[in-house]
């Protein structure tokens, strides 16, 4: 019987993934979760309701719970999300990087391991382990050059070396082992339920708040903003189509500045909450820079195109509206998830 473990099932992209999994598809789903501060069962709406949803309250550098739930629930295919993702925080605290993202997913893949082992040969064939990486190992891309799969490494922040890491762990358990591990690179994702430390939910969040946005350095750094909705469809098809020990890009392949994207924030606020002129645009605030602060990510996403027909299908227009919408719609959400978070700058020497 097919059954999806996934990890990190309580976050941002996690939450959007389970809900769109468990209205989609007739498979069971096991959300294992820590339940850190960017993790939250109010995320995940009504799925604890559904005969098909299983969640595990436990964090995964614990190589006995990881184990135990693996060869409870003996799952068909692992979605491994489970991270911390933030760089502000990565600069500040990286050793809770390198043991979450780097320690965790080396104890998870050796769990894996163990249980597939066990499997019938059959059923080692058709099981996937996919790992959710970030464009950001590549470290900063110039010019008007896209990364490709096959480019090599050099991240920057301790978020992305960690990520980096756990990448290069991942693939050896492939190519030492034949494990069946694939690994997608997503770009920038943005929606709704995204915690308020990252870049749009921040803006929405120090909007909504009456606050200036601050903006690091002079906010012409360029990224690829993907909406979380067309990410959770690409993970979707790599789990079912996807070739074991391949690597896959996914975004949108329509950079902006983080400028640009602040004043598109801005524009969306004031069509919804109508102000008098243009206040929360003269709010937009140039602050001190990040420490090595990359300029530039950009990806060749072609080889979803090719393989799978798959590209991102929500304009970054359309997806901003629908998240700023969300945000003005659920400020109990952002009350309920912030803790003792209020926008605070985090990230500086």
């Amino acid at each position: 019987m097919e059954k999806l473990l996934i990890t990190g099932g309580a976050g941002f992209i996690g939450s959007c993934f389970v809900q769109r999994w468990l209205e989609k598809k007739n498979i069971d789903l096991v959300n294992f979760d820590a339940l850190t501060y960017a993790g939250h069962l109010a995320s995940l709406g009504g799925v604890a309701e559904n005969p098909r949803y299983t969640f595990i309250h436990a964090d995964l550098r614990s190589a006995k719970d990881i184990e135990q739930a693996i060869c409870e629930h003996r799952p068909s295919m692992i979605l491994h999300l489970a991270a911390e993702t933030h760089v502000d925080r990565s600069i500040e605290k990286p050793n809770d990087f390198i043991s979450t993202n780097v320690m965790g997913t080396s104890i998870l893949l050796e769990a894996t391991l163990h249980y597939w082992r066990t499997l019938s040969a059959s059923e080692q064939e058709g099981f996937r382990f996919l790992h959710i990486s970030t464009d950001e190992v590549y470290g900063p891309v110039g010019g008007k050059r896209v990364a490709t799969e096959a480019d090599a490494y050099a991240p920057t922040s301790p978020y992305a070396a960690s990520k980096a890491a756990a990448d290069h762990i991942a693939r050896s358990y492939q190519q030492t082992y034949g494990l069946p591990v694939m690994i997608a690179h997503p770009t920038n994702n943005y929606g709704p339920r995204q915690f308020p430390e990252k870049l749009i939910p921040h803006f929405i969040f120090k909007s909504l708040r009456g606050e200036d946005l601050p903006l690091y350095g002079d906010g012409m750094q360029e990224r690829d903003w993907l909406f979380v909705e067309d990410h959770c469809e690409a993970l979707e098809t790599l789990l079912f189509e996807g070739t074991p020990g391949e690597s896959y890009h996914v975004g949108s392949q329509i950079l902006r500045t983080n400028l640009k994207v602040a004043q598109n924030i801005c524009t969306e606020i004031n069509k919804l909450q109508p102000t008098d002129g243009n206040e929360n645009k003269e709010r937009i605030a140039l602050v001190e820079d990040r420490p090595a602060h990359d300029h530039r990510y950009a990806l060749d996403c072609g080889k979803m195109q090719r393989e799978f027909g798959w590209s991102a299908k929500t304009s970054f227009d359309e997806g901003l509206r629908h998240t700023v919408q969300w945000y003005l719609k659920h400020p109990e959400w952002i009350e309920s998830v912030q803790g003792d978070y209020q926008g605070q700058r985090m990230g500086l020497l």
